[in-house]
């Protein structure tokens, strides 16, 4: 038997599997469905269609599932939040299902409408804010009030600082580290160092690579490719990707950050360059 909190709500139609445990004072919407292992510590809300997957834990005052902030379509039928396994929710963390609108298109995937869809093994600390629409990898780490807006994509390892606040339609690079405070308005490469209160592209991040399991030599060939992309004088930044592109084909992670280059100057926003 599921372990439910005498003071817990817990409306008709909710599905909570039988490990799962729901503390004091939380509410669990009729249509959600609340994986092994899950733990909503106490005064945590889940709303809508909201899916928690095994042994993610939630802190008091989170609030998954809520409609989006997005005038008109605070009400949909149909509208999900996806949560995958063994996250980690803190305290007064908010996520909202989709909207009609759907999700940030990428190469060779087709977006979902009226979905939010967050990966496994997260951590989401205190006052995070995932919008509406948004996807987000695995292993991605958001620091304190750090803040996505809608349709936004988190690749998987990333890691936003604390305060910092992403823009609609932006999406965040592999690996990527975005600083404290960092405002983000274009979309930001992987294995990218990224800080400033525009932020700016710094470098990569050597750190985060190398404890990643990449060796020297795969570090010194993604920060060659780098200089010449985002460094050198020669040509222009579009005639620059496309030598690269040549130049690098049989290295499979200079391909990544030149594919994902490509992706953003067909569609969203354009990327962060270097100063």
């Amino acid at each position: 038997m599921s372990k439910i909190h005498p003071t817990a709500v817990i409306e008709d139609g909710a599905k909570i599997a039988e490990t799962a445990e729901i503390g004091p004072f939380c509410v669990v919407s009729s249509k959600a469905k609340i994986g092994e292992n899950v733990r909503l510590l106490s005064n945590v809300t889940i709303m809508g269609d909201t899916t928690i997957g095994e042994s993610t834990v939630v802190f008091p005052g989170a609030v998954l599932g809520a409609g989006p902030q997005d005038h008109g379509n605070e009400f949909q039928e149909g509208a999900r939040l996806v949560i995958g396994k063994r996250n980690v929710i803190r305290e007064n963390v908010t996520m909202q299902c989709g909207t009609p609108k759907g999700q940030n298109p990428i190469r060779g995937e087709e977006p979902e409408k009226l979905i939010t869809r967050v990966g496994d093994d997260g951590m989401f600390m205190v006052n995070c804010h995932v919008a509406h629409d948004c996807v987000i990898g695995n292993n991605v780490i958001m620091t304190n009030n750090a803040v996505i807006g809608g349709h936004t994509r988190i690749d998987d390892g990333a890691i936003l600082g604390g305060n910092c606040a992403v823009h609609q339609f932006c999406r965040i690079g592999r690996k990527a580290m975005i600083g404290g405070m960092s405002g983000v308005t274009r979309d930001v490469i992987p294995f990218a160092m990224v800080t400033g209160d525009r932020a700016k592209l710094r470098g990569l991040n050597l750190v985060g690579m190398k404890r990643s399991g990449m060796d020297e030599a795969t570090v010194k060939s993604i920060t060659r490719a780098y200089m010449y992309i985002f460094k050198s004088s020669e040509d222009n930044f579009e005639t620059r990707v496309k030598k690269a592109k040549e130049k690098y084909k049989d290295n499979a992670l200079v391909m990544e950050i030149i594919e994902f280059i490509e992706d953003a100057m067909i569609g969203r926003r354009n990327i962060l360059t270097a100063e």
